[in-house]
């Protein structure tokens, strides 16, 4: 066959090969570096962080909560495209929907998952700036072990003299021990502290009552940012409602990126696609980004150029961080350990 005939066949069977690529489903997905945003700035004409009655700061630099773009239906050749890409990741797709769930139930999902991230970040925050949880009651069950001892309102606050600095604790501290075990339950009424003997019951044990934590502040607080899944950005979100309320620029003018799950008490916990979240970080133009501990060996795979990783397990160790960049310090670095 002449050079020439080679030529067109071989150009012919690319072509086919290619729209077979194009059009062949694969039980993949692509992740790839989504949007960040300045939890200290707006989005879609909005302020991120929004505070009413109470001053507010404003920062020379930016803390961006960062995010994993996820290309749900990927062909053959988007694939192959994309595994060669240092920037994306080809992932099996019950990595991302589970087998049993729909791509509405696993975004419908997500979206709870930001929402409560926001809620776990503004009472992280507030504790941080000196605002508490009240662990409230708001129900005695008739006839159970506080009937007569507890009453609606009360605010529990230890058992046997260890704090209850949530409902979660409360709830550990009464499963502590065997069902009929004789508490001391320290609680405050109408601004006077009790502490009430109760016997517990049932099993697991429990002393008869429902109760919610609350967190006064003479402020409103709220977060409004749509179209971003997952739990995240808490990290992220309780930095800026920090530097939001206290007058100190805690950015020291620079842009910092960060990611990381949180806990009502600030405990900082591991994420997925950090990768594709330093490619994201590192296009915004941030200098430093907050990395929470059980992630930084991944983080050390996919390092960027000039970004520097900081370590974090908690805000407490995230503002910490701050702090040294404010200094002109390196804050403490990500280990593979």
């Amino acid at each position: 066959m002449k050079r020439r005939g080679v030529t067109v066949l071989f150009g012919a069977v690319m072509v086919v090969l290619l729209s077979v690529g194009m059009f062949m489903q694969v039980p993949y997905v692509v992740l790839g570096p989504g949007p960040t945003v300045d939890t200290l700035g707006s989005a879609n004409g909005a302020e991120v962080i929004q505070v009413t009655g109470h001053a507010t700061s404003t920062s020379a630099g930016q803390l961006r909560l960062t995010t994993v773009g996820v290309q749900p239906r990927a062909n053959l050749y988007t694939a192959i495209r994309s595994w060669f890409d240092s920037e994306e990741a080809v992932v099996p797709r019950e990595l991302i929907y589970p087998p049993g769930q729909t791509q509405q139930q696993v975004d419908q999902q997500n979206a709870q998952d930001f929402k409560r991230s926001q809620t776990s970040a503004e009472t992280a925050a507030l504790r941080e700036l000196g605002f508490p949880v009240q662990v409230r009651i708001t129900k005695v069950d008739p006839g159970g072990p506080s009937d007569g001892a507890l009453a609606v309102g009360d605010i529990l606050t230890g058992v046997d003299g260890v704090p209850a600095e949530d409902g979660e604790k409360l709830v550990e501290l009464i499963r502590g021990k065997p069902a009929g075990t004789t508490l001391s339950i320290d609680y405050t009424r109408e601004g006077r502290t009790v502490t009430a003997r109760i016997t517990t019951a049932g099993n697991p044990p429990a002393i008869g009552v429902r109760v919610e934590d609350q967190q006064p502040h003479p402020f409103q607080l709220s977060i409004k940012l749509d179209e971003i899944g997952g739990p995240s950005a808490g990290l992220m979100f309780a930095l800026g409602i920090v530097d939001k309320l206290t007058p100190e620029d805690l950015t020291g003018g620079k842009i910092i990126a960060g990611t990381g799950e949180i806990d009502g008490r600030g405990a900082v916990g591991p994420i997925g696609g950090i990768g594709q979240k330093l490619v994201g970080a590192r296009d915004a133009g941030a200098r430093y980004f907050l990395v929470p501990a059980d992630n930084c060996a991944e983080a050390l795979a996919n390092a960027q150029p000039d970004l520097v990783m900081a370590k974090v397990t908690s805000l407490r160790d995230a503002l910490a961080a701050l702090a040294q960049v404010r200094a002109g310090t390196t804050p403490t670095p990500c280990t593979a350990g």
